[in-house]
């Protein structure tokens, strides 16, 4: 135990997080070191089972609550706790007749039964839904923008078909009690302890808690019941979605063991950049080049949108990186029922390069003929740096 990372630790979390909070965290870790998506990679591999065995606990409301009373200790077979956090001790025995109730204290106190229950293998042998899996699909902004269907491919476990779930070459039939626990799953174990005698249940060694025993395992899945199958939905990926964001599509997840149900399929959205727009929430962002002629005149020029070109009036003396918007021209809301951020375009002066000496006349001409009122920031920079009315 003392080798081990605090639960908390792991999913990165603080003590005081909430169940949502809890259950991002995972998510994000389950993504990033998910043997699928770092084939042959032990390390990975080491981390996804370490946050899988953290969120076990700190999912369940229960487990949480002995953990925090009692750290790793409180699933430490040795200490007596198996799955179900100090469950195990059976009463004092040794002569210790004066202290008969202290098995109901200590069972009252920890939550476990002090008589060799069984509920932690009623628990092992009972429904246990299946893990939730990610993966994530890659779309256009166009897409991200109107919505799409994808095809995901993704890979989840499921009942072995040779089989049927139970591990054994033939099938329910290969299937034995356990002879070491009598199908219990749990066996009693006598540990002394300051002249002291404690009896405590824990895991059965021989079936590993499960109280059953299968002598041939099915070459298929290799006694596990579970096999890795490849399956490709079709997934209506909303209008309005942004990079990062995550579908759940419930039940497409590993199946359950013994009955439980499937768990979910979380789907992460990676959307690819635009080369025009920029995207902030439901907002779209852009620049937009003009003359220097249709700044000091003023034009009607093409506005790109998300749904093809626009007309808009620049008016008269438009400055450079004067921004413009156009309502409800952005990303739609999702589940918005229409509704529609807002286009904001920058416009950038371009300044003409190359002139001939026509050009160059013709705009020196330009320049002497307009007066102090046509630059008024010119004027007041220079009378606010130099005290004048120009260098």
């Amino acid at each position: 135990m003392a080798n081990k990372r605090d639960y908390y630790e792991v999913l990165g979390v603080d003590k005081n997080a909430d169940e949502s909070t809890i259950k991002k965290a995972y998510y994000k870790m389950a993504k990033q070191y998910h043997p699928d998506t770092n084939p042959g990679d032990k390390v990975a591999e080491e981390k996804f089972k370490e946050a899988n065995e953290a969120y076990e606990v700190l999912s369940d409301a229960t487990k949480k609550a002995k953990y925090d009373q009692f750290g790793h200790a409180a699933f430490d077979p040795s200490m007596g706790g198996g799955d179900g956090g100090f469950g195990g001790f059976g009463g004092f025995s040794g002569g210790f007749s004066d202290f008969g109730d202290l098995g109901d204290i200590l069972g009252s106190m920890f939550g476990g039964g002090f008589s060799g229950s069984s509920s932690s293998a009623r628990r092992r042998n009972g429904p246990v839904q299946g893990d939730d899996i990610g993966t994530t699909v890659t779309i256009d902004f166009e897409e991200a923008v109107f919505g799409v269907k994808k095809d995901v491919p993704y890979t989840r476990a499921c009942h072995c078909a040779s089989c049927q779930g139970t591990g054994a070459s033939e099938g329910s039939r290969g299937v034995e009690t356990c002879s070491t626990c009598g199908g219990r799953g749990q066996v009693s174990r006598v540990q002394r302890m300051g002249g002291m005698s404690f009896q405590s249940t824990v895991a059965c060694e021989s079936c590993r808690g499960t109280g059953k025993i299968i002598k041939n395992p099915c070459s298929k899945c290799r006694g596990t019941g579970m096999t890795r199958e490849g399956k490709r939905l079709s997934v209506s990926i909303p209008a309005g979605i942004d990079n990062g964001e995550r579908i759940a599509l419930r039940g497409q997840g590993n199946e359950g063991r013994n009955g439980g149900p499937a768990g979910d399929l979380i789907i992460t959205v990676s959307v690819r950049s635009h080369a025009f727009f920029e995207r902030d929430g439901y907002n779209v962002y852009c620049e937009v080049p003009i003359t220097v002629a249709e700044a000091t005149l003023g034009a009607e020029i093409d506005i790109p949108t998300l749904e093809g070109n626009i007309k808009h009036t620049i008016p008269e003396g438009t400055q450079p990186g004067t921004r413009f918007t156009m309502r409800g021209k952005g990303i739609p809301y999702v589940n918005g029922n229409g509704r529609r951020g807002d286009l904001i375009f920058r416009t950038v002066v371009e300044i003409p390069r190359g002139l001939n000496e026509k050009q160059k006349t013709a705009m020196k001409a330009f320049a002497e003929s307009c007066g102090e009122s046509n630059y008024a920031k010119h004027k007041q920079f220079f009378k606010k740096i130099f005290g004048t009315k120009d260098r």
